[in-house]
């Protein structure tokens, strides 16, 4: 029953669905490993470290009501385990030990060597390129989508009905938020065309051209992506920034103590599992 939970589990996470909906590769891979998860939990389990590990009924009962919240209702959950041949309490068993191995693992990271400023200014310095926030632009957009099946909607009338809208607001700027309410066929309409804060790398090509072209305040003529045409305007310019040492210290520290807390695990699992198969 663990590894049916297991199996459900890892095709959960590899590829986004339950082990029934998968084919007979992606089924083996799963299978593959599940089984190995499976023999790590119980060396684990079986180790001196695993001594006096105890996880309380409260934390068991917390992560089944995560688990039961994935599913739009009790009967849905049910019907799901039953369909996997599993049941309330084999899932209860099977998290019960998911949770005590984390346990252990935590006990055997928690001697790691604590991570010093040193170490922290060090990776500060080696790493500046993450520590930077790029530039953004402020953006709002209207956009008329292309459909050759509808009767004027095709390219060249959405071409034309945009170059209108931009006329006119070329003559009366003030009126885009009312122009994007009357004809986007996006939803950010509802809010004015708002975009958010956009850095390189978040529209397609040809918008991100134009939008990081523009001044603060200008529209765009009109343009072509694969949605249809857009008419774009630049609200602000948000000039790359960077994270000083320390704002980033907290962040840098958890995440150098994470991994070597990850380390220490790792290289204790190896010798666990050598010794098991010595």
């Amino acid at each position: 029953m663990t590894l049916a939970y297991l199996e459900l589990q890892v095709a959960q996470q590899l590829f986004g669905r339950e082990p029934e909906g998968l084919d007979q590769t992606a089924r083996a891979r799963v299978t593959f490993v599940a089984r190995r998860r499976q023999q790590i939990e119980s060396a684990v389990l079986a180790s001196a470290e695993a001594g006096g590990v105890h996880v309380p009924d409260s934390a068991v009962n917390e992560a089944l009501s995560a688990l039961r919240g994935r599913y739009p209702d009790a009967d849905s959950f049910v019907a799901e385990l039953s369909g996997l041949g599993l049941d309330e309490a084999g899932i209860e068993e099977a998290l019960r030990r998911q949770l005590t191995v984390d346990a252990v693992l935590e006990r055997v990271s928690a001697t790691v060597e604590p991570v010093s400023r040193v170490d922290i200014e060090l990776f500060y310095h080696l790493n500046q390129a993450r520590f930077v926030s790029p530039e953004r632009r402020r953006a709002r957009h209207l956009l008329i989508t292309v459909n050759e099946a509808l009767a004027g909607n095709g390219r060249e009338a959405v071409r034309g009905r945009i170059e209108a809208i931009r006329t006119r607001l070329a003559a009366r700027p003030a009126r885009f938020a009312e122009e994007v309410q009357r004809h986007s066929e996006c939803p950010t309409a509802l809010d004015g065309g708002l975009l958010g804060d956009v850095p390189r790398g978040t529209l397609y090509p040809e918008l991100e051209a134009v939008l990081f072209s523009l001044r603060v305040g200008e529209l765009s003529e009109s343009v072509e992506s694969p949605l249809g045409f857009h008419l774009l305007r630049c609200d602000g310019i948000l000039p790359a920034t960077r994270v000083g040492l320390d704002e980033a210290e907290p962040r840098i520290r958890e995440a150098l103590q994470d991994q070597r807390a990850r380390q220490q695990q790792k290289v204790w699992l190896e010798a666990l599992l050598r010794d098991r198969r010595g």
